[in-house]
């Protein structure tokens, strides 16, 4: 019998998903250019030429076996070097390869760091509004998520409402920075801020807190500004991360997750992470992903389209009366509904092949994502439709 708890999820596809199949039926039956899809997050721009030049590079140099043969069950130690180094130069951490874990995109780096710190019944708080598929990845583990309500003002942390929240069962909080889907950063004060607090509930509560870290949109910040680095806050943090979005290889699946080399255990972290992966058939991303991206870990595509087509809808938005606050990076922007219905206005924009993403789904009702991954030509069309639909159905 096919267990039936994964029979239930089939009812409980993400919303995301089936807006984006919606709107690729519809691009059939229509054509690309009259459908403007701003659901789903698929990285637009091309992949960084180096990342080419390397894969060509190693086919035409490197034996077989060692492109395609399978690498050790921690990764290739090149590439967990090569990782290292980076962030040592970006960050002025002090990783070694021992601290480094090559996983299948940010998705795989999360899987491991929830099991390797939370067990069966313990609680992981979050942020809202905050990505929907963290709730199926923390409950799988067993754990339980729980959702800090958002400060919507600039989508930084309301600490009042985060203390109320923290409890003695919490092992690990998770956030997102830049963050899918308001495009807020979190700013140093705000995670001096939250070291802090995090500090003060390990001695009361006389257990290990873990900052789980996702920041596969770290590369993507706006207006010259860059990321601070949450685990230079932190040592007990966990930070995962993809090059879907630096590199624009979200098909490649590969990432890895970087332990703090003062976290609790982190000379064993590593091996630990090896381990849950036998029991998740993980096992790595390829051989030739890894000898690749060693070899360009400080590249990124050419992410200033984002910026440009962010820019442009932020505008509008605030033209056409909108709600909302502008983002400091990734390649979503997150306005509030021009009805309280936000499931209702996406439906409406639908009649005019304009495709959103309605909020709810994000622990945060009421609200639209909206991802900028289009040509920027595209974009512009996109935004003219939206005033028709906008002046049409809500009078502005």
């Amino acid at each position: 019998m096919v267990n039936q708890k994964y029979k239930e999820m089939l009812g409980e596809k993400s919303v995301i998903r089936q807006i984006a199949e919606t709107a690729t039926a519809r691009r059939a039956q229509i054509g690309t250019d009259e459908v403007f899809d701003f659901s789903i997050g698929n990285p637009s721009v091309p992949c960084a030429p180096e990342f080419t030049q390397a894969m060509i590079d190693l086919y035409e140099t490197r034996e077989p076996h060692e492109l395609h043969g399978y690498s050790p069950s921690v990764g290739l130690p090149s590439f967990r070097g090569a990782v290292a180094d980076s962030l040592n130069r970006r960050f002025g951490m002090d990783y070694t390869l021992n601290h480094i874990f090559p996983t299948s995109g940010a998705t795989g780096a999360l899987a491991h760091a929830f099991r390797a710190v939370t067990k069966p019944g313990d609680e992981v708080l979050t942020f809202a509004p905050f990505f929907p598929e963290y709730m199926p990845y923390v409950e799988g583990t067993g754990a339980h998520l729980s959702v800090v309500p958002p400060d919507t003002k600039a989508f930084q942390i309301d600490f009042e409402a985060f203390e109320r929240a923290l409890n003695p069962n919490v092992t690990a909080v998770l956030i997102n920075t830049p963050n899918n889907p308001s495009g807020a950063s979190y700013s140093a004060a705000t995670l001096e801020h939250l070291a802090q607090v995090l500090l003060a509930k390990q001695v009361e509560y006389g257990h290990d807190i873990f900052l789980i870290s996702d920041e596969p949109y770290r590369e993507i910040m706006f207006d010259g500004v860059t990321q601070p680095y949450p685990a230079k806050f932190y040592d007990n943090t966990l930070t995962c991360y993809s090059f879907s979005k630096s590199l624009s290889l979200p098909g490649e699946r590969i990432g890895y997750v970087a332990v703090n080399p003062r976290a609790t255990d982190a000379d064993i972290m590593v091996p630990v992470f090896a381990q849950i992966s036998r029991t998740i058939g993980h096992n790595c991303p390829s051989s030739s992903m890894q000898l690749a991206v060693e070899q360009v870990s400080d590249k990124t595509s050419d992410l200033s389209i984002y910026e440009t087509n962010m820019n442009l809808i932020y505008d509008a938005l605030v033209d056409l009366g909108f709600d909302v606050v502008r983002p400091g990076g990734t390649f979503y922007i997150f306005p509030k509904s021009l009805e309280p219905d936000a499931n209702e206005f996406a439906r409406k924009a639908m009649e005019y092949d304009l495709f959103v993403v309605p909020s709810d789904s994000f622990g945060m009702p009421g609200y639209l994502r909206m991802s900028y991954c289009l040509e920027t030509e595209h974009a512009k069309r996109g935004v003219e439709r939206l005033r028709k639909f906008v002046h049409e159905v809500y009078g502005r």
